[in-house]
């Protein structure tokens, strides 16, 4: 198989515009962080730059209810600020920026299975991962990575995808949309306890959860991707792999409890690729979830898209 390029880099101006008040730590930093050391490193022109388009309500209606969709539209402020919960904030941009973030993996889902491209990063906010059908949370609106499954089970017809989540807190949104359905494959690893206090029991047969307690290294997480995560993925062997990328595990990160460092995300991030490589030409997208603390969390994007390109 011959691709267009290897790689693309999706984001939107958007995602620089929302922001839920001084002093957050989901902040538009984020983005510009990883997108400064991506170029510093020499990653970002090895890569094609798209920009997101905004999802439509049919694709965000595929994984989200008719109601939360019109609930988050009609508490768009049209300035200040509007609090959907303490977390959870929405300002005039929001919106946008939430559309946006769910239609960059629109757009990696139809760049990957129509082979223009071989994997996909978006650097986009705000995250997904803790959205779920009816209900935004944990600085999440819209379920990004659910968008991209399900877009590619509706509109391209796949018929197995999967998700691989190393985010510190776990992606119970994904998990509630996707449970027991078919043709979809969810791994996960999170610190436990920790917010959103879930997890610890899958809610499907196709959830495959690992977590870890506080002060677990990267030891801990190679051990669950070898003897869990992988047995698990390969005898699903999906036709797109997807990964919620939150990095907010680094022990660094003031959010959270987990010891990870740069060459954990590294390591993580080969497998999956080899996952990929086995089962699905190497198709591979990824998304931003967490990760807060800005040096850790650039460092961290560079040795994980610095693998997605190798």
């Amino acid at each position: 198989m011959t691709f267009g390029t290897d790689c693309a880099y999706i984001t939107h101006p958007s995602s620089l515009l929302h922001e839920m008040g001084a002093g957050h730590p989901e902040s538009p930093q984020r983005v510009r962080a990883i997108e400064l050391a991506l170029t510093h490193a020499n990653l970002l022109e090895r890569m094609q730059a798209y920009t997101a388009p905004a999802a439509s309500d049919e694709q965000l209606k595929r994984v989200h209810a008719t109601h939360h969709l019109q609930a988050i539209c009609e508490q768009a402020p049209a300035h200040g600020y509007h609090a959907l919960d303490a977390d959870t904030v929405m300002n005039p941009h929001t919106l946008t920026a939430a559309r946006h973030a769910a239609g960059a993996l629109v757009l990696a889902v139809d760049l990957v299975l129509r082979d223009e491209v071989q994997r996909a990063f978006c650097n986009v906010r705000p995250p997904g991962h803790h959205a779920e059908r009816g209900r935004a949370m944990g600085f999440c609106f819209f379920n990004n990575v659910a968008v991209g499954m399900a877009h590619a089970l509706a509109a391209h017809s796949a018929q197995r995808v999967a998700a691989a989540d190393f985010d510190v807190h776990h992606g119970n949104g994904t998990e509630t949309i996707f449970a027991d359905a078919p043709g979809v494959l969810m791994v996960s690893t999170f610190q436990s306890p920790l917010y959103p206090y879930s997890g610890e029991q899958p809610l499907g047969e196709n959830m495959v959860n690992v977590p870890l307690p506080s002060g677990s290294n990267g030891r801990l997480l190679r051990q669950a991707v070898e003897e869990v995560w992988l047995p698990a993925l390969d005898q699903f062997a999906p036709q797109l792999l997807f990964i919620s990328a939150g990095f907010d595990a680094h022990r660094a990160d003031p959010l959270a409890g987990l010891n990870w460092v740069e060459d954990d995300y590294a390591w993580v991030t080969q497998q999956l690729v080899a996952v990929a490589n086995r089962h699905c030409n190497g198709r591979v997208i990824s998304t931003l979830e967490g990760g807060y603390a800005l040096d850790a969390l650039a460092a961290s994007a560079v040795a994980h898209v610095g693998a997605l390109l190798d």
